[in-house]
């Protein structure tokens, strides 16, 4: 459910996402259940970026999540007015 949270076009990190879920400090944990993701396409799990802004791994490639990312951020405006 966080991870559907995180708005098109954003990014957030594997700890801002464990403390959200209240588990401070298992940014891990958050990044296992990711990689664990069986529909990564519905649950943005591309969303979460490692602390440092870096994207970190994604169960279908890091060519895709740095694609999803990159088409989600161009067309994140448009999206909100279409669905707003």
């Amino acid at each position: 459910k966080a991870l559907m949270e995180i708005p098109r076009g954003h990014t957030e990190p594997y700890g801002s996402l464990a403390s959200k879920i209240g588990v401070p400090g298992a940014a891990r944990a958050v990044g296992t259940a990711c990689k664990m993701n069986p529909i990564p396409l519905f649950i943005p799990c591309h969303r979460a970026v490692r602390q440092d802004g870096s994207i970190g791994e994604f169960a279908l490639g890091k060519k895709n999540k740095k694609y999803l990312l990159k088409m989600e951020s161009k067309w994140a405006p448009m999206m909100k007015l279409l669905l707003h």
